[in-house]
């Protein structure tokens, strides 16, 4: 018997990999956007024992798994007011998110693709030249996109930048654009001639704005803050925020998040302490920080 596709809820498929240890993907993904009141279905992409800055980790890729999960899904009579992809466990995944775009989503639906491809300058362990080539195809379906600098980079075909002033991130984030998202959200941008401090960088083509959220530094480096940023993002914009507001909330709670942390002797690889700090995600919005390009 089919289900409602009806919800009381916004509903989002998480197309994300789970690791048992570490909170990073579905791990941070689920409680962050249904503290944010929006249900969320996961379609899992690989099963890790661990996120991988730990040496040794199983990996389990679930390509051949997640076609029967849609074909039951659209059994069930499900339609999602969003589709939110991280992580993929291999280049053949970009197609079965693409069909998950195409075929599950209500009308309106927002898509935001994550494209987890690398990190300082270089790839991910996990993740090869076949990948990039596929995740510039998948970028063309989504609204908004979140690459961090490298990511950036390899999705443009450029070398990791060593100036990154605003002309050129201007001109990266129109070239994103123009590949597709109406929103391009780049993440871990050093601000030019300030020791220490980055910034988010973001384009909305309607309106054509470019917009920065300053970031002060912190001696730390947690992962899973990018899963962090991009959900609350999500979550925000789901909500009705716009895009400033919606970027100064992520990176309010990442920045509370790692301060929060750090006051603990503490194995930074296991990320930020997600449980004494969702709860932020319903206070009031603190004084805006957002600036206009």
């Amino acid at each position: 018997m089919e289900m409602s596709a009806q919800s009381p809820v916004r509903q989002l498929a998480a197309v994300h990999d789970l690791s048992g240890v570490g909170r990073t993907s579905l791990s941070v993904v689920i409680p962050i956007l249904s503290t944010m009141g929006v249900k969320v279905c996961s379609l899992p992409t690989a099963v890790l024992s661990s996120h991988s800055r730990y040496e040794g980790f199983h990996f389990t890729d679930l390509t051949d798994q997640m076609k029967p999960i849609i074909e039951h899904w659209k059994q069930l009579g499900m339609a999602f007011d969003a589709v939110y992809s991280g992580f993929l466990g291999s280049p053949r995944q970009v197609s079965i998110v693409e069909e998950v775009i195409d075929t599950l989503c209500r009308d309106q639906s927002m898509v935001v693709t994550d494209p987890v491809l690398g990190d300082n300058g270089i790839l991910y362990s996990s993740v090869n030249k076949e990948m990039v080539s596929e995740m510039r195809r998948l970028v063309r379906k989504a609204d908004i996109i979140t690459p961090n600098l490298t990511e950036a980079a390899l999705l443009l075909g450029e070398t990791y930048p060593e100036e990154t002033g605003d002309n050129k991130m201007k001109e990266w984030l129109l070239r994103l654009s123009e590949a597709g998202p109406g929103v391009v959200v780049i993440t871990s941008v050093p601000q030019t001639g300030e020791s220490k401090r980055f910034s988010v960088m973001a384009y909305n083509r309607r309106g054509n704005r470019f917009w920065r959220v300053p970031i002060d530094y912190v001696p730390a480096d947690f992962p899973g803050t990018g899963d962090c940023f991009t959900s609350v993002l999500t979550g925000a914009m789901l909500q009705g925020d716009s895009l400033p507001v919606a970027l100064d909330r992520a990176v309010n709670f990442i920045s509370y998040g790692v301060r929060a942390t750090l006051g603990y002797t503490y194995d930074q690889n296991q990320g930020i302490i997600l449980e004494r700090i969702l709860n932020r995600l319903n206070f009031p919005m603190p004084v805006s920080s957002y600036e206009i390009l």
